[in-house]
C-alpha cells in the first residue's frame, strides 16, 4: 500500500512539474527553455546557409550587406523573371529518347568557360603545379598546365601533384543553391582530344548531412594522343565512391537528382606539360545497360575496419 501511494505521489509531482513547465512556456521567451526547439522561419528568397556557422571568417557589417544587396537586386529579379517564364513555357523531358545527346556544357562560347574554375597545389602553397582554362585555337575549351609532382620542404606536405577543372555551383535567382537531376539518363558522354594522359572524371552529389559533403565519385577517362577526337561514354554505374581521396569500402549508388558538381583531375603522377581539350559534355540513355551498380555493396560488421 505504501508502495502503490509513493508511485501516485511521484505521478502527481511530475504531472505538476510539467504543467508549470507549460506555463512558464507559454509566459517566458523560448531562450529561457534552450531545450524548447523554434522552428525557423521561412522568408520570401531568403534560405539558411546549409554549412551553418562554417563560412564566418569575413565580418560584414549589417550597413555592408544592405549596400552589396541593393547592387544587385536589379540583375537578380530579372534572373527571377527568367526563372518564371522557364517554369511557365518549358514542357518537362519526361522521356530521354535512346541515342540522343543532351549537352550539358557545348564549349564554343567564352561564357560556358566562365562557369568552371581551377585549382592546383600552388593555390594552397603545397606544390608547384599550375593550370588553367581557356578557349583553344580550334575554338573549343583548353584544359592545360604544368603538373610537378615536386613536394615543398616544409615537413607537412607528403604528396603533391594535381591540378583539378570544376563547374561552379548552379544557382537560381537570389543566389539560391539548385542542383543537376539527372535521373533520366545512365551514360555520360564526352567528346576529348587528349594527349594521352589518364584523366579523373569527378561528380560530386548533394548529402544531408555534412559528413558527405566530400564525397565525390570517380571513374578514369583515358586519352590517346594525336589529332583526333574521341567520343567516351561512360555509364554512371561504374563511377566509385570515394571521400577525400580515399576509396570507401561501402559503396552506394550515385544520387542523380541531386548531383551539385562535375570536375576533371590531371594526377597522374607524371611531370609536365598537359593538355585536354574539350567539346562537349552530355548525357545519354542506354536501353541496352540495365546495370545499377557494378560494384559489390556488401555490409560489414561494426567492428571491422578496413583501411
Amino acid at each position: 500500500m505504501a508502495l502503490y501511494r509513493g508511485l501516485n505521489t511521484c505521478t502527481l509531482r511530475s504531472h505538476r512539474s510539467y504543467s508549470i513547465l507549460c506555463k512558464s512556456y507559454d509566459s517566458c521567451s523560448l531562450t529561457k527553455y534552450p531545450q524548447v526547439n523554434e522552428a525557423p522561419k521561412r522568408l520570401l528568397f531568403w534560405e539558411r546557409d546549409r554549412k551553418g556557422g562554417y563560412d564566418t571568417k569575413e565580418k560584414v557589417s549589417t550597413l555592408q550587406h544592405i549596400r552589396k544587396g541593393l547592387r544587385e537586386v536589379k540583375s537578380e529579379f530579372k534572373l527571377l523573371a527568367e526563372e518564371a517564364k522557364e517554369f511557365l513555357a518549358t514542357d518537362p523531358l519526361l522521356i530521354a529518347r535512346p541515342g540522343e545527346t543532351d549537352l550539358l556544357w557545348c564549349f564554343n562560347d567564352p561564357s560556358v568557360i566562365e562557369q568552371f574554375v581551377t585549382t592546383s597545389d600552388s593555390d594552397h602553397n603545397e606544390g608547384y603545379s599550375s593550370c588553367g582554362f581557356h578557349m583553344s585555337p580550334a575554338g573549343r575549351a583548353l584544359f592545360h598546365g604544368y603538373l610537378d609532382t615536386r613536394v615543398p620542404k616544409d615537413g607537412r606536405i607528403k604528396r603533391a601533384g594535381y591540378c583539378a577543372l570544376r563547374s561552379q555551383r548552379i544557382r537560381k535567382a537570389f543566389k539560391r543553391e539548385s542542383t543537376f537531376n539527372w535521373n533520366l539518363y545512365n551514360t555520360l558522354v564526352l567528346k576529348v582530344r587528349g594527349d594521352g594522359r589518364s584523366y579523373l572524371l569527378n561528380i560530386s552529389c548533394e548529402g544531408y548531412y555534412d559528413i558527405t559533403w566530400n564525397d565525390i565519385y570517380h571513374y578514369v577517362l583515358y586519352t590517346r594522343g594525336g589529332p583526333y577526337w574521341q567520343i567516351a561514354k561512360i555509364p554512371f554505374s561504374k563511377f566509385i565512391l570515394g571521400s577525400k581521396g580515399r576509396i570507401q569500402d561501402k559503396q552506394t549508388r550515385m544520387r542523380l537528382d541531386r548531383v551539385t558538381h562535375f570536375g576533371i583531375t590531371c594526377g597522374d603522377k607524371i611531370n609536365g606539360v598537359f593538355n585536354l581539350e574539350l567539346e562537349y559534355i552530355g548525357l545519354e540513355f542506354d536501353p541496352t545497360h540495365d546495370e545499377e551498380f557494378a560494384y559489390e555493396m556488401y555490409k560489414t560488421d561494426r567492428y571491422i575496419v578496413g583501411v
